[in-house]
């Protein structure tokens, strides 16, 4: 199996050319400081062109926490209000 195949891999995590996570919703939240689309910091969509591909899978790897974070503290939020 190849890391092109193999499951639960990321693009991101898979070598060279990795995609960005830009998605076109381009709005900065200024409460959380990060994009309503990819969640990334204004400082990470700015500097995304001189990353190499070894800072891209870092800012994907906070990407993925950001979300994960988000998705938990929703669930206790709704937890919560039932």
């Amino acid at each position: 199996m190849t890391a092109d195949t193999a499951p639960n891999v990321s693009a991101a995590q898979r070598g060279a050319n990795v995609p960005s996570p830009c998605i076109n919703v381009c709005r900065m939240n200024a409460a959380t400081g990060l994009c309503d689309g990819c969640l990334r910091t204004i400082d990470e969509i700015a500097s995304w062109s001189s990353f190499d591909d070894d800072a891209k899978r870092a800012v994907w790897d906070a990407i993925e926490q950001r979300h994960a974070d988000i998705m938990a503290k929703q669930n206790s939020t709704r937890e919560a209000n039932t």
